[in-house]
């Protein structure tokens, strides 16, 4: 997953086999991924305690896991 922080409308698409979420908040302190992981679950339909980042907690490309159940 690429994110992209600051953007003006958050969204998340899908492109080229790669999933992008745009949120508005900015890369720092870990609030972009904070939003990433919001907007993800949402869009998902699960708690955001249910995603456990794997990697990317301070770059772009994030991995991110959904536990089963």
């Amino acid at each position: 997953m690429r994110a992209t922080p600051g953007a003006r409308v958050e969204a998340i698409e899908i492109s080229e086999g790669v999933l992008s979420v745009k949120v508005r908040a900015k890369a720092k302190e870990g609030e972009a991924t904070e939003a990433v992981l919001a907007l993800l679950a949402q869009a998902l339909g699960v708690a955001t305690s249910r995603l456990r980042l794997l990697r990317g907690a301070t770059g772009r490309d994030k991995l991110v896991q959904l536990p089963p159940g």
